[in-house]
């Protein structure tokens, strides 16, 4: 595909600071008056907004592995065609939370499906749309999880019980889970140094933002102020 934008995902284990660094991001391009789409995984579209109930809900206790990953991966073809293509073929930037690499990291090695595997069934949901650059936010498991229960804290629209019952069915899972998360992803940015970078996302959003924007630049071959 001759596509005209440019293609960024954010990625790392919860809590690493995505949510807060694309904010950032979406400032920066505005500013810059580039013509942007902000998107996610799952539930980038309407049928993938269905999928990412199943995928998160902590009710699906029984849902298998790969169940799972195939969730994902229609999530994602979904995605790709209903949303990514279209935005790159009319030369936006896109972000978007999450992409192949979360599914390679959580189900390819973290439940243990093997991440050949799962990178071949990525390459069929997105038709080997990959992005220019892929972002890594890297924080200890214990920092990340830290952030997540003190977001949860200062949401002033839950209480009480309501805070456990907002963590998905990912942020349930175990301390150790997360950690093999975080080794996953330190390892997926080695085999792809290319295309996939790693920040560390415990310095200053400041920092973050400032790294984040340099390698931004140097892969896309634009300046932005």
């Amino acid at each position: 595909m001759a596509k005209r934008g440019f293609f960024i995902s954010f990625e790392g284990g919860e809590g690493g600071g995505k949510s807060t660094q694309i904010k950032r991001l979406k400032t920066v391009l505005r500013r810059n008056r580039v013509p942007f789409l902000v998107t996610l995984e799952p539930g980038g579209t309407r049928i993938g907004r269905k999928i990412r109930e199943l995928l998160l809900n902590p009710k699906n206790k029984n849902l298998s592995n790969r169940a799972e990953l195939y969730l994902y991966e229609a999530d994602r073809a979904q995605h790709v065609e209903e949303v990514i293509r279209p935005a790159l073929e009319a030369g936006k930037v896109v972000i978007t939370d999450r992409y192949a690499d979360s599914s390679s990291v959580y189900q390819g090695i973290c439940r243990g499906l093997g991440v050949g595997w799962t990178e071949k069934l990525n390459d069929f949901a997105t038709q080997y749309l990959y992005p220019d650059l892929v972002i890594v936010l890297d924080v200890p498991e214990s920092v990340g999880l830290s952030r997540v229960r003190n977001r949860l804290q200062s949401d002033p629209k839950l209480r009480g019980k309501r805070r456990v019952v907002k963590l998905d069915r990912l942020e349930r899972e175990r301390s150790s889970f997360h950690r093999k998360v975080r080794k996953g992803f330190i390892a997926l940015s080695k085999k792809h140094s290319e295309r996939i970078k790693l920040i560390d996302a415990t310095q200053s959003p400041d920092n973050v933002s400032q790294q984040i924007l340099a390698l931004i630049q140097k892969r896309w071959g634009k300046r932005l102020r």
